[in-house]
């Protein structure tokens, strides 16, 4: 009995895969992608990053704007009646004192808001980045382990056909490692269509081309949780840019409330007039003071002063409110983390050594004709899916600390 042989198309994608993982090893260095780099280059280059940086810088620009007095006004002109005069004058608006200063401290929460805004995009790009590239370092796992199965398979097929051909085993071994063979080299396709579309989300992240070079992801290691469920809610109350950024936002709105009020006192302008008669050769000049008086205060001053205050508590609200979601978001997070946790040891310390020794000894086994093939092949199948579960659960808890970081600021 010969051997069952794969269509051509077969032996080349396995042929491309297999160069394509032994390539990453051999090159080191020039072809792994160290995660830290990459971090590096979405800080400096990520389109949302340096928008939220320019929004900031226009924020700060606000400030010494809104605390300047108006510009002043200049007024000429030539008065022909009972005789010619020529006059000119200037005239200034001064608000009322402590308005200017309150609008600076208006604008400078406001640009501190932004500014948290801004810290809050770096740390969500690079959570996302982080999730993309353990993402995309589980499916180079996962095709690492179905080659490894793909080689075990065919070296089962061999030894199926091998048996077969003395009347020690069936022809359905043989037609079943075939089977496997090929369900490997479908899973192995749709892994590589999910690696390149992976490939072109961490490049769209860094702004580069989507085609872009990237290199293999660097391996990750094991790092179990430094902080209680406890501690990691006081640390977002301590170093969360969004909330923070709330609280900025709440800050305004008390400045606000402030300003609304000194919009009871009126504001000033100071002008001067001279003029000139060139006839009789005689100057003159006149000083007033123009006062704005805030006649309608009951329907204008005194509900500005209420809409600041139901904007403050609007905002006051959300800030609960974001807080609360916020302390979900870290609760499920850290119950990710903590049963990916659980898994990584059991599958690393129990299951997948286990299975080891159930395929060795399934292998030595039918070798001998103890066991029939269909118990090999589930041994082999068993061991790879506890690998791929063990691979997953390792990118989840990465996941997690990466989604746990973007909310705190902080690596938990």
């Amino acid at each position: 009995m010969r051997g069952i042989k794969f269509p051509a198309i077969y032996c080349k994608v396995v042929f491309f895969l297999s160069t394509f993982l032994c390539c990453s090893l051999v090159f080191g260095g020039e072809v792994f992608s160290r995660l830290d780099e990459l971090v590096q280059e979405a800080l400096a280059k990520n389109p949302d990053i340096r928008a939220s940086l320019q929004r900031w810088e226009s924020a700060r620009a606000v400030i010494p704007q809104v605390q300047t007095l108006p510009d002043p006004k200049v007024t000429m002109g030539y008065r022909d009646m009972a005789r010619q005069d020529v006059m000119y004058g200037l005239s200034q608006e001064i608000p009322f004192p402590g308005k200017l200063g309150l609008k600076g401290e208006i604008a400078a929460r406001r640009s501190d808001r932004i500014e948290q805004d801004y810290l809050a995009t770096q740390l969500a790009v690079i959570a996302r980045l982080k999730e993309v590239f353990y993402d995309l370092h589980f499916v180079h796992d996962s095709i690492r382990v179905l080659q490894q199965t793909m080689l075990l398979l065919q070296q089962f097929e061999k030894t199926a056909t091998a048996r077969y051909s003395v009347g020690q085993a069936a022809q359905q071994d043989v037609l079943r490692a075939s089977t496997e063979i090929s369900r490997l080299l479908a899973r192995l396709a749709t892994l590589e269509q999910r690696r390149q579309s992976l490939h072109a989300g961490i490049n769209r992240i860094l702004n580069r081309l989507p085609s872009d070079p990237l290199g293999i992801p660097e391996e990750i290691r094991f790092t179990p949780m430094r902080y209680s469920i406890a501690e990691l809610n006081d640390l977002l109350d301590q170093s969360s840019p969004l909330l923070h950024g709330q609280q900025r936002t709440v800050e305004q709105g008390n400045q606000a409330i402030a300003l609304a009020k000194r919009e009871y006192y009126p504001d000033f302008e100071l002008s001067g007039l001279g003029t000139r008669d060139p006839v009789m050769n005689v100057n003159g000049y006149q000083v007033m003071l123009n006062i704005k008086i805030p006649l309608y205060y009951a329907t204008k001053q005194r509900e500005g002063v209420n809409e600041a205050i139901a904007s403050r508590e609007a905002v006051f609200q959300d800030l609960h409110a974001l807080r609360q979601e916020l302390l979900a978001r870290i609760k499920d997070d850290m119950a990710q983390a903590e049963r990916a946790e659980l898994l990584i040891k059991l599958l690393r310390d129990a299951i997948i050594p286990q299975s080891r020794l159930t395929l060795a000894s399934a292998q030595a086994s039918y070798a001998v004709g103890r066991v029939d093939f269909l118990t090999l092949l589930n041994s082999l199948l068993t061991l790879q899916e506890n690998e791929l579960e063990f691979h997953s659960e390792m990118v989840e808890h990465k996941k997690a600390l990466a989604r746990l970081e973007g909310i705190i600021g902080v690596a938990p």
